[in-house]
């Protein structure tokens, strides 16, 4: 890193970042439009050059808008980029939704990208995992493991907060995007999950959009949407109620529409429930 106005600590987890990029002579980076990854896909460009190709994964679990947000950071970064079609909701092991769900959307993942290293000479893989990670529910990780697919930026030891620095230094606009997930974790694990379903779920999720909210989730409940947002929208929210239930009825289908007045919390649907499934057993991968 060339800013000087990086605290020490972390202009020096950055320089071992690069340092990590530098030494592994070529990736292919998961690019998913939120902030580690832009800065992941950013920082692998600035260490690797023309050996960089950023992949986002396009399915029915990935908003539109995700997508267009990816394409247009690959741009501004200058990055070799491909978008390719995933299917994870095809898998019935997904489409089941168990709480390990994410297990078998990122080997869907991982999959592809490795089959797309091999194919263009590349010798690894990376993800955006960040260090804050291994205090959460991450059944991506396994994954991630038996793929032999490496997560620089925690080897790196960078947090959250220092990636959202880092990326206000590089000048990506995500720098305060807020945490973000994919479609199916709007569903309580046990209900199946149909690209008809995630449909729904991101057509509702537009109407908050359009009111100027930035942190939001609508939960699937059947034909009811249970939507979480921050405490200090809420009054906004309600002023607005009775047209917010209209749009989102008419574009999503949904016959109730209730407010949590608990807010948004990452993970709301965990709560209360049975201990995570088990993945399949590891199988260690190498490219």
């Amino acid at each position: 890193m060339d800013d000087e106005s990086l605290l020490p600590e972390l202009a020096a987890r950055a320089a071992r970042l690069e340092s990590i990029l530098r030494e592994l002579g070529g990736a292919v980076v998961a690019l998913s439009g939120g902030v580690d990854s832009a800065v992941l896909t950013r920082a692998t460009y600035a260490a690797l050059g023309a050996r960089t190709l950023a992949v986002t994964a396009d399915s029915p679990s990935l908003p539109r808008r995700e997508l267009r947000q990816a394409e247009e950071l690959a741009r501004l970064v200058g990055v070799r980029h491909l978008v390719i079609r995933t299917d994870e909701v095809a898998d019935p092991r997904y489409a089941a939704n168990p709480s390990n769900r994410c297990y078998f959307c990122k080997r869907e993942l991982f999959t592809h990208l490795r089959a797309l290293a091999a194919q263009h000479d590349l010798p690894w893989v990376l993800y955006g995992e960040n260090l804050d990670d291994l205090a959460d529910h991450r059944p991506g990780a396994r994954a991630a493991l038996e793929h032999g697919v490496r997560a620089p930026l925690k080897e790196a030891g960078l947090t959250k907060a220092d990636i959202r620095a880092l990326a206000r230094c590089y000048g990506l606009p995500v720098w305060d995007k807020p945490a973000f997930a994919c479609l199916g974790s709007r569903f309580p694990y046990g209900t199946p999950i149909t690209p008809e379903k995630l449909a729904q779920v991101e057509a509702a999720e537009e109407v908050l959009w359009a009111l100027g909210l930035r942190q939001y989730r609508v939960r699937h409940h059947g034909d009811l949407a249970r939507i979480e947002v921050e405490p200090a929208d809420m009054p906004r929210l309600l002023e607005q109620a009775a047209g917010v239930v209209e749009r989102i009825r008419a574009v999503a289908g949904f016959r109730y529409v209730t407010l949590d007045l608990a807010g948004y919390r990452r993970g709301s649907l965990l709560e209360g429930s049975e201990a995570v499934h088990a993945p399949e057993p590891l199988q260690r991968g190498r490219l």
